[in-house]
Order: structure tokens, then C-alpha cells, then sequence
């Protein structure tokens, strides 16, 4: 399987997002960015890949990675 990115961004008529990288067409719209975050972690985690999200000030403010980190190697 291989790695997908997915974006929990705010919408221009109201709500939240989630967006496959790459994709035009959200994967799924809720009312809270909470709900987005949430599906979003779970379609990362199922593929090993992050999720980035948006802040109500259009910034993105934080990032997350499921799956292979080179940065949490354990030896």
C-alpha cells in the first residue's frame, strides 16, 4: 500500500474537510474540524501516512505522521 497524505482544511460555504493529497474531491466533509481530524488519522494510519491540518486562520498548525518515522527508530 502506498503512502497517503490527507489534509483537514475549512471550506469556503462552512465546515471542514478532509483532502487526499493530489486529489480536487474531499474524501469527507463534516460540520467540526474535530470529526475531520479524526477521520483524517484514521485514513493515514490505515496507509502510513500524515496529516496536516489547517487552523480557522487558513495557517497550517500542526503535522502528524502515522506509520514508518525515521525520526522514532528504536535500537
Amino acid at each position: 500500500m502506498s503512502k497517503k497524505n490527507y489534509y483537514v482544511v475549512t471550506r469556503p460555504q462552512g465546515g471542514w474537510a478532509v483532502k487526499k493529497e493530489g486529489s480536487e474531491r474531499a474524501s469527507a466533509v463534516t460540520s467540526t474540524q474535530k470529526e475531520s481530524i479524526e477521520i483524517a488519522k484514521d485514513l493515514a494510519k490505515k496507509s502510513h501516512g500524515e496529516v496536516t491540518i489547517q487552523g480557522k486562520d487558513h495557517k497550517f498548525r500542526e503535522k502528524n505522521s502515522y506509520g514508518n518515522d525515521p525520526k522514532n527508530i528504536k535500537g
